[in-house]
This record gives structure tokens, sequence and C-alpha cells, in this order.
């Protein structure tokens, strides 16, 4: 019985730790929820996708790739959260994304940013933050 416990702490303790950091974002395969939205010289564009999750009582997780048609079209993950009942991306400026996520009954389920998608991204559990895979891909990682 002390084996079996034991062996069972360790695929737990395993899993926990390549879950936390070898995160990537290759696990989506969700649907496109928000058109692609060009930045101002269409240098990038931004769509959002979206998948539920845990049936009715579940939720919905909501994610922003911005495609480089510079780089033949190379998608890069920068926005993953909870969705939110409001949610729009604008561009602000060719490299800063402004996407508002919120539920207005709610202030502290506020998951909007605005994103240098040259250089940062956001996870709304930081999982993307702790992942060492992932440092090589952002200078700056924001979390909830």
């Amino acid at each position: 019985m002390l084996i079996a416990i034991m062996i069972g702490v360790i695929i737990v303790s395993v899993q926990f730790g390549y879950n936390k950091y070898f995160f990537t974002f290759n696990d989506k395969d969700g649907e496109l929820y928000k058109e692609p939205v060009p930045s101002p010289n269409d240098t990038y564009s931004a769509s959002a996708y979206y998948m539920p999750y845990g049936g009715a009582a579940g939720g919905v997780k909501i994610w922003v790739e911005i495609t480089d048609p510079n780089e033949e079209d190379i998608e890069k993950t920068v926005y993953y959260a909870e969705a939110n009942g409001n949610f729009s991306m604008e561009w602000k400026d060719e490299h800063t994304l402004s996407i508002v996520n919120q539920e207005p009954a709610y202030p502290s389920e506020d998951r909007s940013v605005e994103l240098n998608v040259e250089k940062e991204i956001y996870h709304d559990r930081g999982l993307a933050c702790d992942s060492w895979i992932m440092k090589s891909e952002y200078d700056t990682c924001l979390k909830k």
C-alpha cells in the first residue's frame, strides 16, 4: 500500500511540474471568435478564438493570436484567459493591441490589457510566465 501511495505522489508531482514548467499554447483547438483585425499598417493581424470547457457548468477560454504576414503567416499567441461577457480588440498603434475582456457586473474579473505584441504576452493564470520553454518568446509576461 505504501509503495502504491508513493508511486501516486511521484506521478502527480511529475505531472504538476511538467504542466508548470513545460507549458506551451499548443493544446488550443477552438473556434474563431473575432475575425482578423489588421494593425494600422497591416504589419500584423489579430484573431480571437474560443473553446468551451466543463459542459453546462463550465466556462469558456479565449485567446488571441497575432499573425505576421511578413514571416510566412506565423501565428503567435499573445493572450490567453477566461472569457467574459464584454470582449473586443483594437490596435492602438502598429505594435500595441488593446484587449478588453471584462464582465461589468464583476469588476474583479476584468482581464483587459494592452500588449506590445512583439515583447509581451498575457496568461490569466501565469502558466506561460512560469514556462521554461516559453521564456524565449517574450520579454514581459503579464498575469492577473
